[in-house]
């Protein structure tokens, strides 16, 4: 599993240590893979089980829907996989660093079964973006939870 945010530097060949444990959580060293976000402007990666979630999203969908192009133009056809060094090093993509901003210091964000690579400013404006709306939604579910019984009661 996936969990924390690291900072890291990249160095002048777009190399970053990843944490032990995100090594830990994708098992082989060749099975660890990234592509452009689709929810995101950042990097996700993971594993082997990260892409048998998304070939299972892609084959629920009826070949030639719109979504499911979108999907494998987004997944498929953005996959770049990643080679870990004697260091543990990895080599980002260059265009998916250039597309990104990645050019000096990025953080690593662990999500269970994924992770994000972003530039560290980018991540900073969309944490505090993310704690707010995660706090204006969990207010809105505590109130749904408390007034769900008694509207079915009445």
């Amino acid at each position: 599993m996936f969990l924390s945010t690291i900072d890291r530097q990249l160095d002048g060949k777009r190399r970053i240590v990843l944490p032990v444990e995100f090594r830990a959580a994708v098992g082989p060293l060749d099975t660890l893979f990234c592509f452009p976000s689709i929810e995101a402007d950042c990097l996700e990666g993971g594993g082997p089980d990260l892409l048998k979630t998304y070939d299972t999203l892609i084959d629920e969908l009826p070949f030639g829907d719109p979504l499911r192009t979108a999907i494998e133009t987004s997944v498929r056809g953005g996959f770049a996989r990643l080679a870990w060094d004697p260091a543990g090093r990895v080599t980002l993509p260059d265009t998916q660093c250039q597309q990104f901003g990645l050019t000096d210091w990025v953080s690593v964000v662990g999500m269970g079964d994924r992770f994000q690579i972003w530039s560290k400013q980018a991540f900073a404006a969309h944490r505090e973006s993310q704690r707010l709306f995660a706090r204006e939604q969990m207010i809105a579910l505590r109130l749904s939870q408390r007034t769900g019984p008694l509207a079915a009661a009445s």
